[in-house]
């Protein structure tokens, strides 16, 4: 991908930092944000809509357009909806905790994509590619904002799909599985071990199975790809 120029959500760690050295190796000239900087990742806070525009206007006077987005900028703020035990509310779903991962995991993802777009548009086209997950197709106990940020996410990448399209972008979502990154490295062993036995094919992902998964959607060989939602997860399937 030489001479393309791609911006990364969320590249300081991760699926963020493995997709971006992905591109990077493709020959793409990778510009990685994160909402704390360090070494080559610029610090971009994806749910400050100014801040964004005013990061796209200088990716734009450096390099002069942008070729795709990843919008892979996420969080987790795990609770059940009310937790109920002998007979009473033990605790709930805080106004915090929604409004935190809504800020970043969807109100993020249109922040930076209606940054983007118009920029696309006049240089002829582009790629946008989102970070769903397989929760936001089958849901997942503890996790109410969570999934519907992620379901959210999904139902965006359609919709521009179908606005966005005949300006020649693309959009598509991938929906990880069970992916080793540093959150999952801090969980109990016995989580982690449960989450290989729920995978079909018998281990969770690599940061790099995702970043694989971005290149290819990124590229020509993906470009009759348009509106899709890329499942990345070892065959999770619901129920499983």
């Amino acid at each position: 991908m030489p001479d393309r120029i791609v911006i990364v959500t969320g590249a300081a760690a991760g699926i963020g930092r493995a997709t971006a050295a992905r591109f990077a190796d493709e020959g793409a000239c990778v510009v990685s944000w994160d909402v704390t900087a360090g070494g080559e990742v610029l610090r971009v806070d994806v749910t400050d809509a100014a801040a964004v525009e005013r990061a796209v206007a200088e990716v734009i006077r450096r390099w002069g357009h942008v070729d795709v987005l990843i919008n892979n900028a996420g969080i987790v703020r795990d609770a059940q909806l009310v937790k109920w035990k002998d007979g009473d509310v033990v605790s709930t779903l805080s106004d915090e905790q929604w409004r935190a991962v809504i800020d970043v995991n969807l109100t993020g993802v249109f922040n930076c994509t209606r940054a983007v777009v118009p920029h696309m548009i006049r240089n002829g086209g582009g790629v946008i590619l989102n970070a769903s997950s397989i929760v936001g197709l089958y849901g997942n106990f503890g996790q109410t904002n969570y999934v519907a940020t992620k379901a959210g996410v999904i139902g965006m990448t359609r919709t521009w799909a179908r606005e966005l399209g005949r300006y020649k972008i693309r959009v598509n979502a991938v929906a990880p599985g069970f992916v080793a990154t540093d959150i999952v490295a801090t969980m109990p062993e016995k989580v982690r071990q449960a989450m290989v036995e729920r995978t079909p094919i018998g281990r969770i992902g690599r940061p790099e199975d995702i970043a694989d998964a971005y290149a290819w959607l990124a590229s020509e060989r993906a470009s009759f790809v348009h509106g899709a939602v890329l499942s990345v997860d070892g065959g999770l399937v619901s129920g499983t």
